[in-house]
C-alpha cells in the first residue's frame, strides 16, 4: 500500500499523465438545460395522433367536410328546370338507384337514385350535408365565443354573478326546444334566422359551465398572488384561468357540434327548421319519411349521413379533448 506525504507541498499534475483530464468549467455551459424544449401544441398533437382510430375517424371527416363544400359547386342541387331537367320527365321520378342507373345511365349522382321530382338524392345529400354542417359550425363558434367570455367574467364578478344567476334561472326552466320553435314562428324560417335563433339563448349554458369551473380555480394561489400584485381581473382570465381549461373548452366544443346537428335534423323533421329553400338534412328526412316504406333510397341516405357526421364530429372531439389535458402528456 502506498501512503501519500500530506506535509510535503503539493506538486502539480503533470499535463501528459493520461491518469488525469483537467474539466473544463464554462459558466454558460453549466446554465444550458439539457431537457428539450416542451411545446404543448405538439404534445397535444402526439398523443392525438398516437391512436390510429383517430387517424381513421379525421380521414373520415375529412371526406365529408370536403364532399360537403366542393361536391356542390360542380354538381350543384335545385328544383329549377335548369339545374333538375328530369322535372318535367314523370317516368324518372323516385327511381331506385339501379333503375335510375339504367335509365339515366352510369353516373355517381344516380347511386341512390331519384327523388320524387327526378332529382339526384346523392347531389342533394352534399348540398343538405354543407348546409347542416356550416350550421352546426357558425352556431358553435358564437356560442362558445360568447358563452367562454361571459362565463369566465361571471365567475369572477360577484356582482356579474347575482344578475346572470337570476337570468339564468328563468332562461334555463324554459325547453330549449321550445324556446327555438317561438323564435323560428316570430322571426321566419331563413338560414340567418336559424341561427339567430339557436345561438340567442345557446350561449348561457356554456357560460354557466364555464363559470363553474372558474369559480373552482378562482381562489388558487397563483391566482391570489396576481391580484395580490395589482394584475387586472382580464389579464387574471387570460393568462391564468381560461388556458388552465384548454381540455375543458375543447370537449365542450366536442359535444355542441353534433348537438347542432342533432337540432337541426329534429327541427327540420318536425316543420320547425329551414325554410323549403334551403335543403338541410333534416328537411331531406322530413320530405322522405312519408313514402320511406316505398322508396328506402330516399330516407335512409340523409338518416346515415346525419349519423355518420354526428359520430366522427363527436369522437374526433373528444379525443381531442383528452388530448389536450396535460396530464395525458407524461
Amino acid at each position: 500500500m502506498e501512503y501519500v506525504d500530506l506535509t510535503k507541498p503539493y506538486a502539480p499534475h503533470d499535463e501528459n499523465d493520461e491518469l488525469f483530464v483537467f474539466a473544463d468549467h464554462s459558466t454558460a455551459a453549466s446554465e444550458k438545460i439539457v431537457a428539450p424544449r416542451y411545446s404543448y401544441w405538439k404534445s397535444v398533437g402526439r398523443v392525438f395522433f398516437r391512436k390510429k382510430s383517430n387517424w381513421v375517424a379525421l380521414i373520415f371527416m375529412g371526406i365529408i367536410i370536403l364532399l360537403a363544400i366542393f361536391y356542390p359547386i360542380f354538381q350543384p342541387y335545385g328544383e329549377s328546370a335548369a339545374l333538375n331537367p328530369n322535372i318535367r320527365d314523370v317516368s324518372t321520378f323516385s327511381l331506385s338507384p339501379s333503375d335510375a342507373i339504367g335509365k339515366l345511365g352510369f353516373h355517381i349522382k344516380w347511386i341512390f337514385g331519384t327523388s320524387p321530382t327526378g332529382n339526384s338524392i346523392f347531389n342533394a345529400l352534399w348540398s343538405a350535408t354543407r348546409t347542416s354542417v356550416s350550421l352546426a359550425f357558425i352556431c358553435t363558434i358564437i356560442n362558445m365565443i360568447i358563452g367562454v367570455v361571459l362565463g369566465a367574467v361571471w365567475g369572477l364578478s360577484k356582482r356579474f354573478d347575482v344578475v346572470m344567476t337570476q337570468i339564468y334561472n328563468i332562461i334555463a326552466n324554459v325547453p330549449y326546444v321550445l324556446l327555438i320553435s317561438v323564435l323560428v314562428y316570430i322571426i321566419g324560417a331563413g338560414y340567418w334566422a336559424f341561427v339567430f335563433a339557436l345561438t340567442i339563448t345557446g350561449w348561457l349554458g356554456i357560460a354557466y359551465f364555464i363559470r363553474t369551473q372558474v369559480i373552482i380555480i378562482r381562489d388558487r394561489e397563483y391566482n391570489l398572488a396576481s391580484k395580490t400584485l395589482g394584475t387586472r381581473t382580464g389579464r387574471i382570465v387570460t393568462r391564468n384561468i381560461l388556458p388552465f381549461m384548454v381540455s375543458v373548452i375543447v370537449t365542450l366544443i366536442a359535444s355542441e357540434l353534433p348537438s347542432y346537428i342533432g337540432y337541426e335534423v329534429f327541427l327540420s323533421y318536425i316543420g320547425v327548421g329551414l325554410s323549403a329553400s334551403n335543403i338541410s338534412i333534416g328537411r331531406m328526412i322530413s320530405e322522405s319519411e312519408p313514402s320511406w316504406v316505398a322508396f328506402p333510397w330516399q330516407f335512409w341516405p340523409p338518416v346515415a349521413i346525419s349519423a355518420v357526421v354526428s359520430i366522427v364530429l363527436y369522437v374526433v372531439g373528444q379525443n381531442i379533448g383528452d388530448a389536450s389535458d396535460p396530464r395525458t402528456h407524461m
